[in-house]
């Protein structure tokens, strides 16, 4: 059915006249009106397209079978029909602007023999399909970085390196918080240094200093799961929470030290050595100390520990554990001890381990650190016998690898495993002027050294690597804090405060009285132009009010609270008393009659039981007293 001859039927309008036409077009100023619109067979159209999708159908089918039996003369003949079919299709539908292309999928190029460079339209090639082609060599490029990415080295951020001040003692804890934003660092100095890498700038200056601890040393600093406290273990009995900016939430109270079971008292009663969140509850956090013990808080109750695992030796006596940690699951508690174990309990049950390694470490070396892999099937430790080991906690009993000769002078040196968790790192120690402490890296599958950064030339005590910064954050032991990162492959943390320029320090403006230069004032209104300040300031230097001079020492007595110069050493002071006669002149006798009178009136200190007739005259008795007669009162 003609469509458009239809429509124009139905409106007489368009029918018009050719002069009405003309007029029209005159006055509306369209150029083609009045012209007839194009007329389609839309079921021709649909007809012919069937036709031609089911011929090449078939032969598609035809070649396929032909190159099965290696007819290759067939599968011209069948390629020239195509290309007739082609050009007669295109010729029948000579009323459209172009010619239509074919619908339906097309023919591979490896049956036609074309290499044309027109893109096919319809599926791709089937799988194992390769040609050779620039697009091959594209492909072998990118195999070749996968297998540069495949390789964990090349992921290490250590092309570039900043270093953070943070004293001149051992930077003995670090901590980031989950988003990488703020650092924290403490040491041997009793300081806690908190650093944003958003607000600093290229001076690298921390935004706060405090001492939360007092007189202790920072033994360990970690971040909540959520980020928003931080739990500082010092070489107290009493772990500390601070919120985000150093602000105390929490104290935990401390233990009965006379109390023999260490369950029944309510917190720790020796030196804490470690401590860290749970990975899944944001409000538990767990610490171990001297006490023998290792104990788990609740930050919502801050009156009693919320459980208590006691480490024990092989003959049930009380070991002091090193290092706490949990699983990254959280169902387990880990806690390497003095006496070289390593020993495991369900979190949930503190009287029985679940897992024990009775010769983990050497006897007598503190185990600095404990660690799970991402993966959670692995744990690694480190031990004061310089050795870096591996285990499988489901076979328990030996080592999946050790690495030795890794001098740790430190009781927190710790380890941790690469964000892909292929590469195992800790840090070296070395003695003064020495050589430099080292990053080491090691191959967890093979447990290969396979690569290691110079650090500093003092021990590496902490390492951590952030895996949203990817950044590796080292403390060392002579007060520096570094950061090392790569602008490609690490993310914010020290890349957005070294590019920000340092601000200019304000200094103080010297202000002079400005003067107005008249040239043609008279010269009795002239004033002198004071050409230099030298020495109107040598003239305030004389003046003791303007320069703040100091007051001169005082001679003689001391005067208004201060305290003269012949009084200000104990010797002086001394030497100065003995001069003095304080020898008592005073006749006795008087000194006692003195108040003869005022007690006579005002008995405060006679009962009132006695009364006066009873009471012996009391000027005769101290008169008797002092001439050495003892006299009794009478007695009725």
């Amino acid at each position: 059915m003609n469509e458009s001859a239809s429509v124009i039927e139905s409106f007489p309008c368009l029918l018009a006249s050719d002069q009405s036409d003309g007029d029209m077009a005159s006055v509306m100023g369209f150029s083609g009106f009045g012209k007839k619109a194009r007329t389609f067979d839309l079921d021709a159209i649909f007809e012919q397209t069937r036709r031609t999708a089911i011929e090449r159908s078939q032969q598609v089918l035809e070649e396929r079978q032909k190159e099965e039996t290696g007819d290759s003369s067939h599968t011209a003949k069948a390629s020239s029909s195509k290309q007739r079919d082609r050009s007669s299709s295109g010729s029948g539908n000579s009323d459209a602007d172009s010619d239509s292309e074919l619908i339906g999928p097309p023919v591979p190029k490896q049956l036609t023999g074309q290499e044309d460079d027109e893109d096919l339209v319809g599926p791709p090639l089937p799988p194992g399909y390769r040609g050779s082609t620039a697009d091959d060599e594209d492909d072998d490029d990118d195999d070749m970085e996968d297998d540069e990415d495949d390789n964990p080295v090349k992921k290490i951020p250590d092309t570039h390196e900043i270093t953070l001040q943070h004293g001149t003692k051992t930077v003995s804890a670090l901590a980031l918080d989950p988003s990488g934003a703020r650092l924290v660092t403490g040491g041997y100095d009793f300081d806690v240094r908190f650093w944003d890498f958003a607000g600093m700038d290229a001076a690298l200056n921390s935004f706060r200093t405090i001492q939360p601890c007092e007189c202790h040393q920072i033994r360990s600093l970690q971040y909540s799961i959520t980020g928003d406290v931080i739990l500082v273990v010092s070489g107290n009995a009493q772990a500390k929470v601070l919120d985000r900016d150093g602000f105390p939430v929490m104290e935990c109270p401390k233990g009965d030290q006379y109390i023999v079971d260490m369950a029944n008292t309510k917190g720790h009663t020796a030196m804490l050595n470690s401590g860290c969140w749970h990975p899944k509850i944001k409000d538990e956090f767990m610490t171990c100390s001297n006490d023998g013990t290792v104990r788990t808080w609740d930050l919502s109750s801050n009156k009693k520990h919320k459980m208590c695992f006691k480490p024990r030796s092989l003959q049930g006596k009380k070991v002091t554990p090193t290092c706490c940690t949990y699983s990254r699951d959280g169902k387990l508690v880990a806690a390497g001890c003095q006496d070289g174990t390593i020993q495991i309990w369900d979190r949930n049950l503190s009287v029985h381990t679940k897992f024990h390694c009775r010769q983990a470490h050497a006897p007598g070396t503190d185990t600095s650190c404990l660690t799970f892999s991402y993966d959670g099937t692995t744990l690694a430790s480190r031990g004061g016998d310089d050795t870096l080991k591996t285990w499988d906690i489901r076979n328990f009993k030996k080592p999946l690898n050790v690495a030795t000769g890794l001098s740790a002078f430190f009781s927190m040196t710790d380890c941790c495993f690469s964000p892909d968790d292929k590469l195992l790192v800790t840090g070296t120690s070395v003695k003064k002027d020495e050589g430099n402490g080292k990053l080491v890296f090691f191959d967890r599958a093979s447990f290969q050294k396979v690569y290691e950064i110079d650090v500093t030339n003092a021990g590496v005590v902490r390492c951590l690597w952030h895996p949203k910064l990817n950044q590796i954050m080292v403390g060392t032991g002579n007060g520096l804090a570094k950061v090392y990162y790569d602008p490609v492959k690490s993310h914010r943390g020290a890349k957005l405060c070294v590019v920000k320029s340092k601000r200019k320090e304000r200094q103080a403006e010297t202000l002079t009285q400005d003067y107005i230069i008249t040239p043609h004032a008279l010269p009795m209104f002239r004033e002198a132009r004071q050409r230099s300040t030298k020495k109107q300031l040598e003239k305030d230097r004389l003046d003791p009010m303007k320069s703040h001079k100091p007051e001169p020492p005082v001679t003689g007595p001391g005067r208004g609270g201060r305290v003269a110069a012949h009084g200000g050493t104990l010797s002086s002071f001394i030497v100065k008393n003995i001069a003095l006669d304080k020898t008592d002149d005073s006749n006795p006798r008087q000194a006692i009659l003195r108040h003869a009178k005022e007690a006579s009136e005002n008995p405060y200190w006679v009962a009132p039981a006695y009364t006066k007739k009873h009471q012996p005259n009391r000027a005769m008795m101290s008169g008797t007293l002092l001439e050495g007669c003892d006299h009794s009162p009478s007695s009725n």
